[in-house]
């Protein structure tokens, strides 16, 4: 009898242990951040439903309400959600850098399967997290959504589909296209696809890149921001097509076939004192030696028609985003500039000699025109956001009297706005499962934007957390069948 009790106990104290655990998973966010670190910049506290819930801290009480509709009072207007019917005049974009997903072969082993497997809800975890608390209007992939370019279509599809289904999950009908292709498992015919991008003229190509107040991929007349199903931005990273010394046409066509174009641009509020646009520059194909030049004349040829026909009426703020950072001198950031090239021994591929094979950074020259084209309006505020340093690292760009954009860490005075670059940490568990939160704000006569993170630690707690449940289920049914 006492032996039972003793078990009982354990059983007990392993489910609280259990609850206990997964609830602070639920709320570390809250606990490792500053107030309102996890939340857009200026936005207003939710009202509880309940006034027993006023004894709640707010630092926690607020996450709660998020999380849980049913405990916060609903707008006065019928039928309006204090989360959902956001000032439009604000924007809210969640960004996640470089989550890197690994796909598993034959020879891998279990326990790396079921690594694999965790890390998938893992880097779900956070973005359902985020999604749920916040319900931004653009979420923001920024390149290397794979851990490797050197995959089969079929490996591409298989690793698409868990992108779909487990990292970013969304409603049917904005993953059905991926589930068909998925499904079907059938080589993509990118010859086809080099065909009618090699026949198309690049004022057409130009003007299919340009696009007017989209806030939703499916439904492109919505006018709207739509909070349940945000607009999705997939960069790509060297990981995803290669650097352009690598890069193909099966690479970029697939890209192209499940997560979008590599360069665009989306303009909002067009002809009005709010006017702001998304710029979408694929940076692994901004310098060569390329292994398909085409893919360097198609970028610099959007960029040039961004320059001659877009910013002559264009008089906002412009977001860019890209995968590679700006040029910045050694010791601004982790990763200090780089380009490596297939020296003439390399004896693998022979045809990449000479190539490019790698980069830190785009080189002095290249920054200056991007920066030049992207940002026109002296007088706006504008910023950067990039991937592929996984550490992260922020920096302002100041024009100089000599009218060179030089990178530091302060914001300096001179005769431009600065733009600022935030080079976003990644997601990954190894460095602490970051979200990027961007909030827009228009005040006197400009968009003021606003950086921050929200950190979800290592990705053991949560594992701990599962595995806690599990132990804690297995426990009570063996007592229920004894």
């Amino acid at each position: 009898m006492a032996l039972s009790r003793r078990i009982r106990a354990i059983i007990d104290l392993a489910t609280v242990f259990a609850i206990g655990l997964n609830v602070f998973v639920f709320f570390y966010p809250d606990i490792l951040n500053e107030p309102q670190q996890c939340n857009w910049h200026g936005a207003p506290d939710l009202r509880p439903k309940y006034d027993v819930l006023e004894r709640v801290p707010s630092q926690y009480l607020q996450p709660l309400l998020r999380s849980v509709p049913g405990l916060y009072k609903e707008e006065e207007k019928e039928g309006s959600s204090p989360l959902t019917s956001q000032d439009q005049d604000e924007i809210h974009m969640l960004l996640f850098g470089d989550p890197q997903i690994n796909g598993n072969w034959k020879s891998t082993k279990y326990i790396k399967r079921l690594d694999n497997y965790g890390n998938d809800y893992y880097l779900g975890h956070i973005y359902n997290t985020m999604f749920n608390r916040l319900h931004p209007s653009h979420v923001v992939v920024m390149g290397d959504l794979f851990s490797s370019q050197w995959i089969l279509d079929s490996e591409f599809y298989n690793r698409t589909y868990r992108f779909v289904e487990r990292l970013f999950p969304r409603d049917q009908e904005y993953k059905q296209h991926v589930l068909d292709v998925y499904n079907k498992h059938e080589d993509y015919d990118w010859r086809k696809w080099l065909e009618d991008e090699k026949k198309m003229d690049s004022l057409h190509r130009f003007k299919s890149r340009v696009y007017d107040n989209v806030y939703d991929w499916i439904h492109q007349d919505r006018t709207i921001p739509n909070y349940e199903n945000p607009l999705f931005i997939n960069l790509t990273g060297n990981h995803d097509i290669g650097y352009s010394g690598d890069a193909t046409w099966q690479h970029m066509a697939r890209f192209h076939y499940l997560f979008g174009q590599n360069n665009y641009v989306i303009n909002y509020n067009k002809g009005t004192e709010k006017e702001w646009r998304i710029v979408v520059v694929d940076s692994l194909t901004l310098e060569g030696p390329a292994l398909q030049p085409e893919f360097i004349n198609y970028t610099w040829s959007f960029l040039e028609h961004l320059r001659d026909i877009e910013n002559p009426t264009f008089s906002g703020s412009t977001i860019l985003l890209t995968h590679i950072p700006m040029y910045k001198r050694e010791g601004l950031c982790r990763d200090g500039p780089e380009h490596s090239y297939y020296d003439e021994t390399y004896e693998r591929e022979p045809y990449k000699r000479g190539l490019l094979r790698s980069q830190n950074h785009l080189s002095f020259e290249t920054t200056q025109k991007l920066l030049n084209i992207v940002f026109p309006n002296p007088t706006q505020s504008g910023i950067i956001l990039t991937g592929h340093d996984h550490e992260g690292c922020d920096d302002w760009y100041n024009l100089e009297d000599n009218d060179v954009w030089v990178a530091s860490k302060s914001k300096m005075t001179t005769n431009r706005e600065p733009i600022r670059e935030i080079v976003v940490r990644s997601m990954m568990g190894d460095f602490d499962g970051q979200t990027g939160i961007l909030t827009g704000q228009f005040s006197d006569k400009r968009w003021d934007f606003n950086f921050t993170y929200c950190s979800f630690t290592v990705q053991h707690w949560w594992w701990a957390s599962k595995v806690a449940i599990l132990i804690a289920i297995l426990l009570k049914s063996i007592t229920f069948l004894v």
